[in-house]
Parts: C-alpha cells; structure tokens; sequence
C-alpha cells in the first residue's frame, strides 16, 4: 500500500479517535505548566504504541519527548495543549461560559497537541509498513502562550540532534509559509521596592515602589518613539499597592517587548533597563528584574514549506459540511463586521497574486492557498522561533475556525471543541505526516531544507536567550 494510502486510511479509520481525545483535552482546559490532564493523555497513547517517553524535559513537568523508531533521519513533531486564561465557552455559536472566568481553548491548542499525535502515529505506521528507517519524535510542548516551553525544552539540548522538524497550527487559510516570519519576544517583570508610610501624615518618610514602577513605564512610553517601527511593547501592573493611603512598599510591572529580530529585541531591553535605574533613582527605590523568558524569530523553511503546500494540494482541500457552514456563519454573526472584513483583507494579502475572494470563502477556507511571495512578519510571537533556529522547521495552518475569528476569543474555543476544529486537526495531521515521510525517505529534500537553513543561520549556532539561572514559572 502507497505511504499516502496508508496515511490517509489510518487518520480516516481513527476520526472518531483523535476527534475524542482533542473534545476531551478541550473539556479540561488548563493553562500553562498545569497542563496534566493534557499532557499525560497524549504522553500515555505514545506510549502505549510504543513510543519511549521521557517526561519532565526542560525542569517542566509537562514536558516530554517521545521517540520510536531507530537511526537516522530524525524527523520532530511539535505538540501544544495549553489553555489560556478566562476563556472558557461551550461549543456553541452563543456566548456561554462552562466556569464562570475559567480558562478555555481559545488558541486551538487541544487541536495542536492531537494533530501532531496523529501524524507522529501515521508515520509510525507508515514507516512499519514500507520498512522506513528513521527516528519519529513527538515534542509535548508546554505553555506557548506564555512563550514558555520550547525556549526551556531548547536550552535543555531536546531539538540538538534533530534533522528537521514539522508542526502546524489552527487558523483560518489552509497554507504554509515559505517566506514569512514572526517576532521574537523578552518577558519580564521589575519590581521595585521601596518604604511604606502613612500617604497622608508621613508621605515625606515613604519612598513609594509603585512611582517607581508608573515613572520607567513612563520612560519606556517616551523611548516607543525612538526604537524601531516593528517593535511592540506591552505591559500591565502585577503589583501595585494595597491602599491609597499607604505609601506602596512593593510594586512590579511586567513587560513584553517584540521586534523582528532577536538582536533588536535584545537592544530595546537595554535601554528599558536603564529606563528601570532611572526611575529607581528619581524615586529613592530599589528594583530587580526577574527575567521569565524570551523566544527567537522564526526562520521559514522554503524546501519544507513547498512539500507541505504539495502534500495539502494532493489531499485536495477540506470538505465542510451544511451544519459545519451554519455553525460557522451563526458564530461569526457574532464578530464585528469590519473585523470580519480585515480578516477577508489580511488572507488575501498573505496569498499568492491572483487568489481571490471566491478562493479563500466566505466563511470557512476549503480550499489550500499559496502563500504570497512577499516576505511577511506576523505580530505575534512563537517559541517555534527558537525550534526554527536549531534544526530546518516548518509550520502549516489550516482552517479550523470561521473567517474574521479574533485570536484568543470565545468564538475560538467554541470551534475548537466542535466539528469545525476536529476536521481542520484532521487535515493537519495528514499533511504533517505525509511532509515528516517525505523528508524520511527523499535525502535530496532534506539535504534542500538543510541547505535552507544553512543559508538563514550563516552557521552561527543557537544562543538561548535565558539568563543563566532561570526557571520556568506559571502564569509568568
């Protein structure tokens, strides 16, 4: 039987399966470095097919690395299953939280984590069938939203030996990225520490944390108009005072800071730390910085990338149903129009010249869309980035929620517990299975995608960008 015959009847044969485990990943949502429930159910079917499975990678007890196979080449999948915070929705086309503030899958990651176990069994399979030597990896990847995982799996050495690695992501296009990017990230907080008094009958004896924290804040606004465009800075008050008539002992702001490359990133978190000393130092205050982590940008793989769009093309597509189309438009009536309408503009721009509006749907893609030769920098931030700067990696997208669905929404989680989001899952695990065999038996393909990243790295090797000493913390 052809590997594409015994990949697609396998994923066929076990819908019900893997459409299971994501529903149930789904239904107990958890965030970032709590991911139990998640991580053992996709660790223990690994398992129990015969996958080696170390857990605890990178001092993350939701971690692990799964392995089967023997020799080279050694192809990762990357798997996610966090949730995020106060997002909690049934499946429905109506807003309505399961727990009141509770946390939901409003990024697709249940999706993630099953898709990717799907395609690592399919190669297996596969591989078992036609005799392919090779090693299969299956990467449990914690906490991606709080940029988390990959950066402490990478600096614990798990992607080093890799030959290449394949992952994907819930969305709306059915595509791969050939040429495009996304930002690389530093995460972290500055606490301030000052004298508490009484902020009516003695502020002259306090020395307050919190102006400390508001006045670098400040600076960091004035230095927006002096760094480059494609930067972003975010932050928010973790700790700012328990009262307003005593003067705060404590505060702590935490920042996010992005720029197109890790080295540009790093220059903006130089100058913000001065920002720090210079507010301590107006405010009579002390101040640490605890630095949480930090992720590279991502390096498109051309060679890969082009595999992955031929293996969705030869698929031909996904098929929607009538009740998948309805449950679609009933949630996307919910998105504001001109939102909806960005969402339209935003795919079309990142296809190939001569897509049109007919191509990319109205409400769900079906079809598989070329990407467009503009290189194209996505504004947010993936730990994949540093996958991508060890070992040639590439990332897919498939259609797994209506057109115009904000990011870390509501209308998210309700698609990624319903028959929108499981068949979405279902094409990416087919494409990445048949993307990691390809790679497996064609050298000259591989030997291309190495040539690839060869030429992005200029040699240099991967530098973590955690200090030494840090550890993961939940919640950030």
């Amino acid at each position: 039987m052809p590997v594409e015959e015994t990949v697609v009847d396998y994923l066929n044969e076990n819908y019900k399966r893997f459409s299971g485990l994501a529903r149930a990943i789904w239904e107990h949502p958890e965030v970032g470095l709590e991911e139990t429930f998640a991580s053992k159910t996709i660790a223990d079917e690994l398992e129990q097919a015969g996958f080696s499975v170390e857990h605890g990678v990178g001092q993350m007890e939701t971690a692990f690395v799964a392995s089967w196979g023997e020799g080279t080449p050694i192809i990762g999948i990357l798997g996610e299953y966090d949730a995020l915070p106060s997002l909690s929705q049934d499946a429905t086309p109506e807003r309505h939280e399961l727990v009141s503030g509770g946390p939901g899958h409003g990024c697709g990651h249940n999706l993630y984590g099953v898709g990717a176990l799907g395609a690592a069994l399919a190669m297996q399979l596969a591989m078992k069938e036609q005799g392919i030597t090779g090693t299969v990896r299956y990467y449990g990847c914690p906490a991606e939203e709080t940029l988390t995982g990959k950066t402490y799996m990478a600096r614990a050495g798990v992607f080093d030996d890799l030959d290449a690695s394949v992952t994907w992501h819930p969305g709306y296009a059915n595509t791969a990225t050939t040429n495009g990017s996304s930002l690389a990230m530093y995460s972290f907080k500055v606490h301030y520490h000052g004298i508490a008094s009484h902020g009516a009958a003695a502020p002259h004896m306090g020395r307050s944390a919190l102006d400390g924290a508001m006045l670098m804040d400040i600076g960091v606004n004035y230095l927006r108009e002096h760094i480059i465009q494609d930067a972003r800075i975010h932050s928010v008050i973790k700790d700012g005072g328990e009262a307003p008539n005593v003067v705060p002992p404590t505060a702590t702001i935490w920042y996010f800071v992005r720029a197109p490359k890790r080295e540009e990133v790093e220059s903006i978190y130089q100058r913000m730390l001065d920002c720090a000393k210079g507010a301590a130092l107006m405010t009579g205050t002390t101040y640490d910085v605890e630095f949480l982590t930090g992720c590279s940008d991502m390096l498109p793989n051309p060679t890969i990338s082009n595999i992955m769009l031929d293996k969705m093309e030869a698929l031909g597509g996904i098929e929607f149903s009538h009740d998948d189309m309805d449950f679609a438009r009933r949630l996307q009536s919910t998105i504001d129009p001109e939102i909806v309408e960005m969402g339209r503009r935003q795919t079309l721009a990142g296809a190939r010249e001569g897509t049109t509006a007919a191509d990319i749907g109205d409400v769900l893609c079906e079809n598989v869309i070329r990407p467009t030769n503009e290189f194209r920098t996505m504004h947010g931030s993936t730990e994949v980035g540093d996958v991508s700067q060890i070992t040639p990696t590439s990332m897919l997208t498939t259609c797994c929620h209506p057109l115009g669905s904000p990011g870390h929404s509501w209308q998210i989680t309700a698609s990624s517990g319903a028959e929108i989001g499981f068949k979405g899952m279902d094409y990416a695990a087919k494409a990445m299975a048949l993307t990691g065999l390809e790679l497996m038996v064609n050298k000259d393909a591989l030997d291309a995608a190495k040539q690839d990243f060869l030429r992005d790295t200029g040699g240099r090797k991967y530098v973590t960008p955690l200090p030494e000493g840090a550890t993961p913390k939940r919640g950030g």
